[in-house]
């Protein structure tokens, strides 16, 4: 586990939630001067402890309203199998968020789309036409009632 020191958690934390504060404004908040910080900044860049910086976007402001747990079991764990699997679910967009799992299925993915006709497309000509895939096991979110990328560092 990475040691983090009390202004490099304080960047991280300040970051989490307002990621697009100036360097001036951060380095007022966690209690630097400007190049201190900034160089704090980079290093946690470089070290990739910062992967990346993006824009959070409203679902469903944007058409997406629907949204899905798929819980999948594969055929069996060969690697060849596991591979197709991989690659399959990497190449769409719609899947989200997708983890190996222990327990009753392989896999658990995040799946957004528009509607409930969009996710039976997506099922039935993308999905389930994996020949990897043996079951697939879906929960629709009803109403969302939690959402955060941020971590626990204090």
């Amino acid at each position: 586990m990475l040691k983090l020191d009390r202004y490099e958690r304080a960047i991280l934390t300040t970051l989490q939630s307002h990621g697009r504060i100036s360097n001036r404004d951060l380095a007022q908040k966690i209690g630097l001067s400007p190049s201190p910080c900034w160089r704090r900044l980079r290093e946690l860049e470089q070290r990739g402890v910062i992967r990346g910086y993006s824009a959070q976007l409203d679902t469903e402001q944007l058409g997406f309203t629907l949204r899905a747990f798929a819980h999948v079991s594969l055929e069996n764990h060969h690697p060849e199998t596991v591979a197709q699997f991989d690659d399959a679910v990497r190449g769409w967009p719609e899947i989200l968020e997708c983890y190996m799992t222990s327990g009753d299925y392989d896999y658990m993915l995040k799946i957004v789309v528009a509607d409930m006709s969009a996710f039976e497309n997506f099922l039935t000509t993308r999905l389930l036409q994996v020949p990897a895939i043996r079951a697939v096991n879906t929960s629709f979110v009803l109403r969302p009632k939690k959402y955060t990328t941020a971590l626990p560092l204090d």
